[in-house]
């Protein structure tokens, strides 16, 4: 069973038969955790870095932004029964795909706040593919935590993460 995982989104899930997959991560940035304790999981694919530069639109989806989408994600795997010490991290995406010039630098400015905010609250990550011109599609299986990383134009390959 896929929970896609759409643009200013997030899932997350105990369910051993789902997959999460988020796709086509450009300048956004998906983060994906497991706790393969409890067999929980979640992604999150956000757009913007700081939910300040729209505070409306921060206030219907803070899934669209870093600042408010990350701290979201954690505490709903939580939720679920998960540990910040048992927490595995992946990091996706911050490409420079239709700002090849880089005048807005919105996947570096992405990636810029989640770093910021896991240094704070001491979160490591087990495993990072950023930057670049390419698109990303992430799959998260719940039940082994098995994540596959298709780049555009490439093959799917797994995550050497848990």
């Amino acid at each position: 069973m896929d929970l896609v995982v759409g643009v200013g989104d997030m899932k997350v899930s105990n369910n051993p038969e789902a997959v999460i997959v988020t796709y086509a991560l450009g300048s956004c940035i998906g983060v994906a955790v497991y706790d393969p304790f409890v067999k929980v999981g979640g992604v999150l694919h956000y757009m913007l870095p700081e939910s300040s530069l729209d505070p409306g639109k921060a206030g219907k989806n803070p899934f669209m932004f870093g600042d408010t989408g990350i701290p979201l994600l954690f505490k709903e795997t939580y939720r679920y029964g998960a540990t910040k010490n048992h927490l595995k991290v992946m990091v996706l995406g911050g490409a420079q795909i239709l700002d090849q010039g880089g005048l807005f630098n919105i996947g570096n400015r992405n990636h810029t706040i989640l770093r910021k905010m896991f240094w704070k609250n001491n979160v490591t990550t087990n495993f990072e593919d950023v930057g670049g011109v390419v698109n990303r599609t992430l799959k998260l299986e719940v039940k082994t935590g098995e994540a596959l990383l298709k780049i555009s134009g490439n093959e799917s390959r797994k995550i050497p993460w848990i």
